[in-house]
């Protein structure tokens, strides 16, 4: 069932002129689409970014607009094509918080875009066998940290890794640069088909677009963006490869290249990037899982596992903040709990008084505090 407010959100992305950051700042000044379209000139023309050509634009679109909004969610729906809004919580996190990142996504999948672990894999078309070889080793490796895989599905370097996440059952998403109902290329279809029911695939481009050429320079940001690290296993000097890293290097995520031989031409590029510092080299998966804090995390997680339990109906929500932060971190000074509970230090010291009377908390040396049990 289509909502009313699915309609105003695809509808403000097909007002003409009007680019996604500017989207962004029209939502957030008048509070949903649906109030976008529903506000006067008085209203628009005070918003920052809303000049005299942005506001005829605004106001003389808005019926065509919710007219393709239309047609879209139609289409959607025929084709299972899920429409993903910023604000919608399936949007993925990591993507929200890049300047440039779609305000609509379309997405055919199952996959949860916003997975604990999201790496992406990209390189080369033009792949070698020492490429092959180490990207599906790559994947092997992640298999047991359940990382989500996002490539391109691209000939090359994008498609074994979707093949091999595939056979070793890890969920997989490939980006595409055209419409939602078009996997290019075809020839990839097979493997487009199963990633649906293991993973899925991800455009920004509406139903209809063909994979023109300058949609794969903006497809790469997508694939930088909403991933923890981007590996680039072969890519030649001057490639998109290049671009994806460093897009992912501008938005302050990790990349990470795979050496190679100083006589390849589809080496160049990576060794480029390590030599340039753009990359930390990627020569065996404890690299990653040191450069991502993988084993740290699992650890932490283990413990919170391992801790006791607290009913919500025997401790006030203060109280419980309290406790989760312990349970994660062991003891803390008084001031570490304050910032990491978020209770304000003069709050904090009845909040702890409490827990100390319920024979939870002990204060130990040095305005440190602990759990007893």
């Amino acid at each position: 069932m289509v909502e009313e407010h699915n309609l105003y959100e695809v509808a403000i992305t097909k007002l003409p002129g009007v680019g996604t950051q500017l989207t962004r700042q029209l939502v957030s000044y008048c509070g949903s689409p649906k109030a976008v379209f529903e506000a006067n000139a008085a209203k628009l023309s005070k918003i920052p970014g809303v000049g005299t050509v942005s506001l005829k634009n605004i106001q003389e679109g808005r019926k065509q607009a919710l007219y393709q909004a239309d047609e879209i969610l139609k289409k959607a729906q025929e084709l299972d094509v899920q429409l993903l809004f910023y604000t919608s919580p399936k949007y993925p996190d990591r993507l929200k918080q890049i300047a440039d990142a779609p305000a609509l996504l379309y997405f055919r999948g199952n996959s949860n875009l916003n997975q604990r672990r999201i790496i992406s894999i990209v390189g080369t078309r033009q792949i070698s066998s020492y490429g092959t070889s180490v990207t599906e080793k790559i994947i092997e490796s992640i298999k047991p940290y359940n990382a989500l895989i996002v490539s391109g599905l691209a000939y090359g370097v994008d498609v074994v890794a979707h093949r091999a996440a595939l056979q070793a059952g890890l969920p997989t998403i490939g980006v595409m640069a055209s419409g939602p109902e078009t996997v290019y290329p075809a020839v990839h279809r097979k493997y487009a088909e199963r990633m649906l029911t293991q993973g899925g695939l991800l455009t920004e481009n509406s139903f209809g677009t063909r994979p023109d050429a300058p949609r794969f320079p903006a497809r790469n940001r997508i694939i930088a963006g909403m991933a923890d690290c981007t590996i680039v296993v072969e890519a030649a000097l001057k490639s998109g490869t290049l671009i994806t890293a460093d897009l992912a290097h501008g938005y302050d995520k990790e990349v990470m290249a795979v050496p190679g031989n100083i006589t390849s031409p589809v080496s160049e590029g990576t060794n480029y990037l390590i030599k340039s510092l753009k990359a930390v080299a990627y020569t065996s998966v404890q690299d990653l899982v040191e450069l991502l804090n993988w084993d740290l995390q699992d650890e932490a997680a283990a413990k919170k596992a391992a801790a006791p339990a607290f009913d919500p109906a025997e401790f006030t929500p203060d109280e419980l903040k309290v406790l989760e932060v312990l349970q994660q971190n062991g003891e803390e000074q008084m001031d570490n709990l304050s910032w990491k509970s978020q209770i304000p230090v003069s709050m904090l010291a009845s909040v702890l008084l409490g827990l100390e009377f319920k024979g939870i908390v002990k204060a130990k040396p040095g305005k440190k505090f602990g759990l007893i049990i």
